[in-house]
């Protein structure tokens, strides 16, 4: 016969369980689908100036069949962005470009900036889930498909969005002239931050630059290092997925990068703290955002809601 702590013990453990399973559950079928808008506004804007709006996506790793996900972007357009900013991983999946198109056409009407992620490239694979914990989650992709991410490039081009892999480049936005700084996936080894004052560097010129933009799919430090040198207003990350595993009153555990968990999702300076300015003087604002998806082989979220975000740019 079972002593009462005995009978006590198993009653916790089988408490646990319940409790385990049921937070499972709701990661893996409630939040996951639960998108939300975030807005934010940022001072960066010359004295002055009007508000200007800019959407940024991020991580949609859409697959085949998102219909909540797709129609839920495409309503994105009645925010009416002056500026759209996709920081990449947009799709997981050999037969996403359908749908992605979908999702993104109303977007692809409006002035816009993109570069890509690891996800863009190459669909990804099973892993264990335990190797985020590690310092560099990174991992050589094996038995993985190619995706036709040269093909989805050419489109957004084709709309007249600017590629800013590895590149300068500028853009005109509800009148205001921006000049933008981009680099390709630094979780891939891929980035060479181009040099200032090169053939598209718009800061050379003769015609006025009211905002200087800086756009990566991952934030990894040596390139808010090389934006902050640069002079950027306003960085703009995904890949972090905010940690997508968070704890309520703690927030994220892991980046998959080398940023600091504090700063996962959400607005913040680099590389001290900003809003605006305690210890924060003479740094850049940055925006990383948590993203719409998953990987299809990790499909849960807890205490992370999947996010698209309105940045509204002000007068500082």
């Amino acid at each position: 016969m079972r002593s009462d702590a005995g009978r006590t013990a198993a009653r916790a453990a089988g408490g646990l369980a319940a409790a385990g399973a049921a937070a499972l559950a709701y990661a893996a079928l409630v939040e996951v689908r639960w998108y939300a808008l975030r807005e934010v506004t940022v001072p960066v804007l010359p004295a002055g100036q009007a508000p200007l709006r800019i959407l940024h996506l991020s991580d949609l790793h859409l697959v085949p069949g998102q219909r909540r996900k797709v129609d839920w972007v495409r309503d994105l357009a009645t925010l009416q962005p002056h500026l759209v900013v996709d920081t990449g991983d947009n799709w997981a999946h050999l037969d996403a470009m359908p749908d992605l198109l979908h999702a993104l056409e109303p977007h692809l009407a409006v002035p816009g900036a993109f570069v890509f992620g690891s996800n863009d490239y190459v669909a990804p694979s099973p892993k264990n889930p335990a190797r985020y914990l590690l310092p560099d989650a990174r991992s050589k992709p094996k038995n993985t498909s190619s995706l036709p991410w040269r093909e989805l490039a050419s489109r957004f081009r084709s709309a007249g969005w600017v590629d800013l892999t590895n590149r300068r480049d500028v853009i005109k936005a509800d009148g205001r002239v921006l000049s933008l700084v981009g680099t390709d996936d630094a979780h891939l080894d891929r980035d060479r931050y181009p040099e200032a004052g090169d053939a598209d560097d718009a800061r050379t010129g003769s015609t006025p630059v009211d905002l200087h933009l800086g756009v990566t799919h991952a934030p990894y430090r040596r390139v808010l290092d090389a934006m902050h040198a640069d002079d950027v207003d306003l960085a703009i990350a995904g890949h972090t997925h905010g940690g997508q595993l968070a704890l309520p009153l703690w927030g994220a555990l892991v980046t998959n990068c080398d940023l600091d968990t504090g700063r996962a999702k959400g607005l913040h300076g680099w590389p001290g703290p900003r809003p605006d300015r305690p210890g924060g003087a003479g740094s850049t604002w940055m925006h990383v955002s948590a993203g719409l998806g998953t990987s299809p082989y990790a499909p849960v979220r807890f205490a992370c809601r999947p996010e698209a975000t309105l940045l509204t740019l002000v007068a500082a």
